[in-house]
């Protein structure tokens, strides 16, 4: 059976030194999960924050000089690609941009993309993501895409049976609020991340826990009679 890999995070992109971005390590580390040794076939989507010209220029000069060959794919005012399913299938990574999750998920099923995801986790393709890229792998989690009171989503593609949340130590909001939306049932058993942290799923099982930051983690939030638990899972540094 052909391996399925999902990398859920709170991390991805740095400040570069003479670009705006330059991509993480965990680039590169999804690229290993794929065993890819030469040149990667890289499909990044900014559906999130609205496919914006500027995002997509970033995007391209980030990589520039890299050996990942990257292709922005948008939906936005309409696919850019005549066969997203085909691209999505046809790539080694994938790589999902934050931004407004409930939006995404409405646009990518509009669309398509949510079977198209489907397959190409299915057939192999590392698929990964940041905030929003990590929220759409799993059955909901905590979300600012209708204001800045975080509200639950619980329609993700549940590739992933499990809550997510993200930015879980920069944002004094996301602990409580996925604490309460376990403790009632809302969420099933949830993964959280801090900052600089990911999750790596193989299958739909946690493979290991990685970090670009020191000091950063995740944590698994569990339901039990008396409410929850929160069981830190430290991280391997990448990088």
């Amino acid at each position: 059976m052909t391996d399925r890999w999902i990398v859920g995070s709170s991390f991805g992109w740095r400040p570069g030194t003479r670009t705006v971005l330059q991509p993480g390590p965990v680039f590169e580390h999804m690229a290993s999960l794929r065993g890819v040794t030469g040149r990667v076939r890289l499909t990044v989507l900014g559906t999130a924050g609205g496919d914006s010209e500027s995002w997509s220029y970033r995007v391209h000069e980030a990589f520039y000089g890299t050996r990942f060959d990257v292709t922005v794919l948008k939906v936005m005012p309409m696919p850019n690609i005549d066969d997203p399913a085909q691209l999505l299938l046809d790539s080694d990574v994938v790589w999902v941009n934050g931004g407004s999750v409930a939006g995404l998920l409405a646009l990518w099923r509009l669309h398509g993309l949510d079977d198209a995801m489907r397959a190409a986790w299915e057939a192999g393709v590392v698929l990964g993501g940041v905030s929003a890229g990590s929220l759409c792998w799993h059955v909901g989690g905590t979300t600012d895409s209708f204001g800045p009171e975080l509200r639950p989503v619980t329609d993700g593609l549940a590739l992933l049976p499990y809550g997510c949340g993200v930015h879980y130590d920069s944002e004094e909001q996301r602990r409580p609020l996925l604490h309460a939306l376990v403790a009632d049932g809302s969420l099933p058993t949830s993964y959280a991340t801090d900052d600089g942290c990911g999750i790596v799923y193989r299958g739909t099982e946690v493979h290991e826990v990685v970090a670009d930051r020191d000091g950063a983690q995740a944590y698994r939030v569990e339901r039990t009679a008396d409410g929850v638990t929160e069981t830190p899972l430290p991280a391997r540094q990448l990088g």
